[in-house]
């Protein structure tokens, strides 16, 4: 089928062949260059899961630290702290 789009040429090594045999148990009715594309879009929404993740514990950590300082320096401290600086 004529496409302007880039076309990717993967060779099929033992450990994409076992993937997509795999693959191939999950989603019996995709043609191996289907389950190919499958496979790929699986691993992205995974990883996007991951990332999601990361932020959300992230997240979660600065909600738990917040405030924790509050009320650690005075008004006054950088004032104090900068009297004994060499002008």
């Amino acid at each position: 089928m004529p496409t302007t789009r880039p076309r990717h040429f993967v060779t099929e090594t033992d450990d994409l062949a076992n993937a997509l045999d795999a693959a191939a148990q999950r989603w019996p009715t995709l043609s191996r260059s289907q389950l190919l594309v499958r496979l790929a879009l699986e691993g992205h929404h995974a990883a996007e899961r991951e990332r999601d993740g990361r932020q959300q514990r992230r997240l979660a950590a600065i909600r738990r630290s917040s405030g924790a300082f509050t009320g650690l320096y005075g008004p006054d401290y950088l004032e104090k702290l900068r009297e004994d600086w060499p002008a």
